[in-house]
């Protein structure tokens, strides 16, 4: 088992900057999830580790070894792509040793290693069948067990979820967990998609263009993101924004966002820094903080907003609404009890004080009110 740490590393492909400056310390059987959106440079940064591209600038280390200069077979890592890349011609037993037996593992030990994997993955049934005769969930598992039987320090997993339908994405997370906690290994794991990674992961890595954003726990990265990007990222529907600016002074400071004007109450104010007259903000709420009348929670401190209801999308267990406030478009995620139909004007239950404030003359600069508590 080891910790990873990545030293100012950057990767450069001609004069595109894939990785920039990434200093990270990922700890030993720690679930570290990377997320952005495509070109972020969440894979690259997963590839150097695994030195599949050489870093530009900067060291990796896997333990206390420097791993710049290691060839990927002698990392003690193993990754899972997004594709199973599985032999076809070779059983699932034989996929699952292919790297064994090439580094000369005795036969006994071989054999070992493959019944434990696949008695973890609950594929020791299929161990004779080729990857045709496998489903989906199936050839991943194969692809996870074949990781698994080099008894890494590392797992690396570059979106292995991918090529799953919905249903099986949502089994398979869960397996992942459970796999994780059984093994206790170091586990990196990339994707796009941030239920996943809130679901998952012990610490999220959020990036843009190369540079990190924040890392923290989910939890953490929920209530109190770093800024703008990693405040519309994370979440589902994304957070809410209105361009807006302070207003008064003392007691009556408002927030100012045209048709949404709101006070700022003590506990706002206690978050608020060095915030006052004519600063041009904007102002975050996420959906689920915005109610319906009807159904606001006890000690919940909310605002009238007059909105229009635009479109309306029934989810079972939930309702999402999605609204206009004057020309401003946002949603709301509000009770299945709701009757709400396209054209209805509605004043919405905005949480006061669970709104997030940016300064939006320094966009991908830290809040200057720092998230909810």
């Amino acid at each position: 088992m080891a910790n990873v740490t990545y030293d100012n590393v950057t990767k450069s492909f001609g004069d595109v900057v894939a990785v920039d400056r990434l200093d990270l310390e990922i700890e030993d059987k720690e679930f570290l999830v990377l997320v952005g959106p495509s070109g972020c440079g969440k894979s690259t940064a997963l590839r150097c580790l695994a030195g599949l591209e050489e870093v530009t600038e900067g060291q990796i280390f896997i333990g206390d070894r420097m791993v710049n200069d290691v060839p990927p077979k002698d990392r003690n890592i193993a990754m899972v792509f997004q594709s199973y890349a599985l032999y076809p011609h070779m059983s699932v037993y034989d996929n699952m040793a292919f790297g064994l037996k090439l580094r000369k593992t005795p036969k006994d030990e071989i054999v070992r290693r493959v019944q434990e994997a696949a008695t973890i993955l609950g594929i020791e049934m299929l161990l004779d069948r080729k990857p045709k005769q496998l489903s989906g969930g199936q050839r991943q598992r194969v692809a996870l067990g074949r990781a698994i039987v080099r008894e890494p320090a590392v797992f690396l997993l570059d979106e292995p979820l991918s090529n799953l339908d919905a249903k099986l994405r949502v089994q398979t997370r869960a397996e992942l967990i459970r796999l994780h906690q059984r093994l206790g290994t170091t586990f990196i794991y990339v994707t796009h998609d941030q239920i996943e990674a809130m679901t998952m992961a012990d610490r999220i890595v959020v990036l843009k263009d190369g540079l990190l954003q924040q890392v923290d726990t989910p939890q953490c990265l929920y209530d109190y993101p770093n800024n703008i990007f990693v405040a519309g990222f994370i979440g589902s529907p994304s957070m809410n924004f209105f361009d807006a600016t302070l207003t008064g002074s003392g007691d009556d400071l408002t927030i100012d966002a045209g048709a949404v004007r709101i006070k700022v109450t003590d506990k706002i104010k206690s978050r608020l820094d060095d915030g006052k007259a004519g600063d041009k903000i904007i102002c975050g709420i996420r959906p689920e903080d915005i109610y319906d009348p009807q159904f606001v929670p006890a000690g919940v401190n909310v605002f009238g907003v007059e909105s229009t209801v635009d479109v309306t999308e029934l989810m079972g267990n939930e309702i999402f609404l999605y609204l206009m406030v004057g020309d401003q478009p946002y949603a709301a995620r509000v009770d299945p009890r709701c009757c709400f139909k396209a054209g209805d004007t509605i004043k919405m239950a905005f949480d006061i004080d669970n709104v997030h404030l940016f300064d939006a003359e320094a966009e991908g600069q830290p809040t200057i009110l720092k998230g909810t508590s």
